[in-house]
């Protein structure tokens, strides 16, 4: 592994690291100032309404003046973000430090960016994007129980080490990151407006199709995350250790599979188009059988979405990046964070409106909406066929001609 790409990686696991750390605390932080369970949620929802406006500007900025700046600022801003939240005296100082965090929130897009940027050739783009996923399961496996035990302390102090670890990573980035950016548009304008770099790209043919599925995708995934617990409570009557004891096998997936796997077996024996294809519609049964109310049943279609959903996130965000020019990696990526962004406010509210009527429903539509993602992958890749075919078509006819003259 080379020294940038190892740095990188380091910097992206501090970030999640922390992450995963307050995973498990900040529902009881937050209930500690009095709070409702909706202002619980609402405080994820902020996060994600802000990194909505953010994501897209900071991918634009680091294609602009490179990705160092960018990643760095991102960073900082996580860290006075964590640090507000740990010293609130008010429930409204929550909600700013979320806002800051979430106003400069494209850690992750930057540093996909940055693995992009250092790939030798188009697989290894995909199998480092993948190296972040195995980052994260790592996250998802130590941070939980590492904050469960800070926490013993006091239920404010995950927080201020977290806080800590991410002004750590900030000045880890800031002496020894280098840029990457070798194809900076010094010409490209910065747009406050978040929806113009989606609306540019929705009316870009290249990318149409898959940032569509992406949306829909996103919306079935953060459907599943909001109420894998409830559901776990309501059907199983799991309690919460047996509740973290799936969320750490999820992680030891996305470890092995990300990590492992999807270099050496999924990238060496299918292309991306098919597995974006034909996992959409495997995602789509996993969900259908998490629906039912047989354990057995459960786990196997949870398994089963754990894999598929981890290697789709990767091989969609790269197929659709490679679609672009070099200079347009960091916008292409910031606005698929400020999709995934819109579904994961979406998502949530769906998912506990039908989980109040019936808490199977949940996972139905998860199961409808990978299927959707299926059919609109399957019809752009049979439209780009037909293209083909037709192209080539008119190249024999043309050289026919010139035959014949």
């Amino acid at each position: 592994m080379s020294k940038k790409k190892a740095i990188i990686l380091l910097t992206v696991f501090i970030d999640v690291l922390g992450i995963g750390l307050i995973i498990p605390i900040l529902p009881f932080y937050v209930k500690s100032f009095g709070a409702s369970p909706f202002l619980v949620t609402l405080l994820f929802a902020i996060f994600s309404l802000f990194s909505f406006f953010s994501a897209p500007l900071l991918g634009a900025w680091s294609d602009r003046s490179g990705r160092r700046p960018a990643l760095i600022v991102s960073i900082f801003s996580t860290a006075l973000g964590w640090l507000i939240f740990a010293a609130a005296p008010n429930i409204i100082w929550l909600f700013i430090g979320r806002i800051i965090d979430g106003i400069a929130a494209g850690n992750f897009s930057v540093a996909q960016s940055y693995l992009i940027d250092i790939a030798k050739d188009e697989k290894e783009k995909t199998a480092s994007l993948g190296l972040i996923g195995a980052i994260f399961g790592i996250g998802l496996i130590i941070g939980p129980a590492l904050g469960g035990i800070l926490s013993q302390i006091s239920l404010d102090f995950p927080f201020w080490c977290v806080g800590a670890l991410a002004v750590f990573n900030g000045l880890f980035a800031l002496f020894f990151l280098p840029e990457t950016n070798l194809h900076k548009n010094k010409e490209q304008l910065l747009s406050l407006n978040p929806l113009r770099p989606i609306i540019k790209s929705l009316h870009d043919k290249r990318w149409r199709a898959n940032l569509a599925a992406w949306f829909i995708f996103g919306i079935a995934i953060a459907i599943e995350h909001s109420i894998l617990a409830l559901y776990l409570e309501e059907i199983f009557s799991f309690n919460s250790f047996v509740v973290s004891l799936f969320l750490t096998g999820i992680g030891v997936i996305l470890v092995i599979n990300q990590g492992f796997a999807l270099k050496n077996i999924w990238l060496k024996y299918f292309s991306e188009t098919s597995l974006n294809i034909w996992l959409s519609l495997v995602l789509a049964t996993g969900f259908w059988l998490m629906s039912l109310k047989y354990l057995i049943l459960f786990i196997s279609g949870l398994i089963i979405m754990s894999i598929t959903q981890s290697i789709l996130r990767v091989t969609i965000t790269s197929q659709t990046a490679k679609q672009g020019l070099a200079q347009e990696q960091g916008l292409i990526l910031g606005v698929l964070a400020s999709i995934i962004s819109v579904s994961m406010i979406i998502g949530p509210i769906v998912a506990g409106w039908l989980f109040t009527i019936n808490p199977h429903w949940p996972f139905v539509l998860s199961g409808l909406l990978a299927a959707i993602t299926f059919l609109i992958l399957f019809c752009s890749r049979r439209r780009e066929t037909l293209a083909k075919i037709s192209e080539e078509d008119l190249i024999i006819a043309q050289q026919r001609l010139d035959f014949v003259d």
